[in-house]
């Protein structure tokens, strides 16, 4: 029997925080070392063109502190932390059902666990970032994102949206996440969702 995210998003959620437990730790590690690298070559060659054309290039950075099997971008901020020209900032909690605020992050600044068990930076506030990397429990290849169901990043995203920041917002995550992989599966985007452009 088929089920959506609409009506069994509890289900589904558990389903692919199973198939990310199940991963092999070393494919896990070798994933996170290639999803870094495509990373770095991606915002290096952005930046170049965007130069190049005339245009602002991106410099405020928003990332994210992993949770346990998420992948880990920590090793890619220390590199890009070393760029004087990079701003790299982490989100931090607020409030339930409050947008998150972006938070400035060196290797040197200091961490707090916040309400989800997540580690956040006790610093001051950041600009609003160029580009957002998110987390993602689950996609589909329309460009559909399955988080995990708090609605923090969709009232993110949508708020800087509405106050005509521009920005670009790319999806972290496994590709046993992938919706498509799942045929049993029927994906059913919720009203709040953000709506994502598919990459």
């Amino acid at each position: 029997m088929s089920h959506s995210i609409e009506n069994k998003p509890v289900n589904l959620r558990d389903r692919l925080k199973s198939l990310r437990s199940a991963q092999d730790p070393a494919e896990r590690q070798r994933g996170a070392l290639l999803i870094r690298g495509r990373l770095f070559t991606w915002l290096a060659t952005a930046r170049d063109a965007m130069k190049k054309a005339g245009r602002r290039a991106p410099e405020n950075i928003a990332a994210f502190w992993p949770l346990a099997q998420e992948p880990d971008l920590v090793p890619l901020l220390h590199q890009w932390a070393t760029d004087e020209h990079l701003n790299l900032s982490l989100p931090v909690v607020t409030g339930e059902n409050q947008p998150l605020e972006f938070r400035r992050w060196t290797p040197e600044t200091p961490m707090s666990t916040g309400t989800y068990g997540i580690g956040e930076p006790v610093s001051e506030p950041a600009p609003n970032p160029d580009v957002i990397l998110v987390p993602v429990l689950g996609f589909t290849r329309e460009g559909d994102r399955v988080g995990y169901g708090k609605g923090y990043y969709d009232r993110t995203l949508a708020k800087l949206d509405v106050d005509g920041h521009r920005f670009i917002a790319i999806g972290i995550g496994w590709a046993c996440g992938d919706l498509d992989r799942l045929p049993e599966v029927k994906y059913q985007p919720q009203p709040h969702d953000y709506p994502w452009m598919p990459s």
